[in-house]
């Protein structure tokens, strides 16, 4: 799973970049993503002059990657709670609490669908959904077109599409150390995984939602030639959701990073390790 405006939608100028390929917009160290326009991105976080209907989630998804490979760790996030009503309290447990709803039944392709049409619905879309947008499956174009088309509104998958595909340029992936055709090079692992560690609605309608989910992500690659080990991020995605065809869907959505923990004691586990275990542990439906 981008980053004053309302988190992601406002007008903004161009920003800068240093010279690090896996540095963030600007040198900011903070992303936005916008509606899909006419714009072309270049796929590597360079974002130039853009109006406010730019790319939805191109620069989020592709820059999710390229801030973990950073080593980024600057916080962001809001203070509102459940439901949009502002909390006195933003450690009590009223935001992750579990409800006793059974997760979803319905799936379209491999991502959860037929959520409930309430605030629990919306935040369990919202987390299923950044799994999705962060998995290494959006590196092939076949499955990341797949992705868009179940996770987004229809109004803007065919234009994010095509952007997407602009950005996964053969360079920006052969910077994230795969072939140019988004293949894994032979006797690596490539790993990109979000995994949500809450979710919470800032605002809610009848049909619309706004929600953030809180993630960790792994992001790298796992092998004894790997130049770019897996590492560990921390951030937190704002999605825009709307009610369409019976089902919540990405309008638009914001990344900001953080809330970042301290780093505990744990020794890295070898690179044979690490992709033994992307391999042989699935991820999770997530429910509210």
């Amino acid at each position: 799973m981008s980053q004053g405006d309302e988190r992601g939608y406002g007008g903004h100028g161009p920003g800068g970049r240093t010279d690090d390929a896996y540095s963030t917009l600007g040198g900011t160290r903070q992303t936005r993503t916008r509606l899909p326009g006419g714009d072309e991105g270049d796929g590597y976080g360079r974002r130039p002059a853009r109006n406010s209907r730019s790319l939805v989630m191109v620069v989020g998804v592709v820059v999710l990657l390229i801030a973990a490979i950073a080593f980024a760790n600057q916080g962001g996030g809001s203070t509102s709670g459940d439901g949009g009503e502002p909390k006195s309290d933003a450690a009590g447990a009223g935001p992750t609490a579990a409800t006793g709803t059974k997760p979803v039944q319905g799936k379209n392709g491999t991502i959860a669908s037929g959520f409930a049409h309430d605030e629990q619905g919306a935040q369990s879309a919202a987390a299923n959904y950044a799994v999705a947008l962060g998995s290494a499956e959006m590196f092939d174009k076949t499955k990341r077109d797949g992705i868009l088309q179940a996770t987004h509104d229809p109004a803007v998958v065919t234009t994010l599409q095509a952007d997407m595909t602009k950005a996964y340029s053969p360079g920006f992936l052969t910077n994230v150390g795969l072939n140019e055709d988004g293949s894994t090079p032979s006797g690596l692992t490539f790993v990109s995984r979000t995994i949500p560690v809450g979710t919470k609605a800032t605002s809610q309608g009848t049909d619309s939602a706004t929600v953030e989910v809180w993630c960790t992500g792994l992001v790298g690659m796992a092998g004894e030639r790997s130049t770019k080990p897996v590492t560990a991020t921390w951030f937190t995605i704002t999605e825009k959701l709307k009610w369409v065809g019976d089902d919540w869907k990405i309008e638009s959505s914001s990344q900001a990073e953080g809330p970042t923990p301290v780093n505990g004691d744990n020794r890295a586990s070898i690179a044979d390790d690490i992709a033994s275990a992307v391999e042989g542990y699935g991820g999770f439906t997530y429910a509210r």
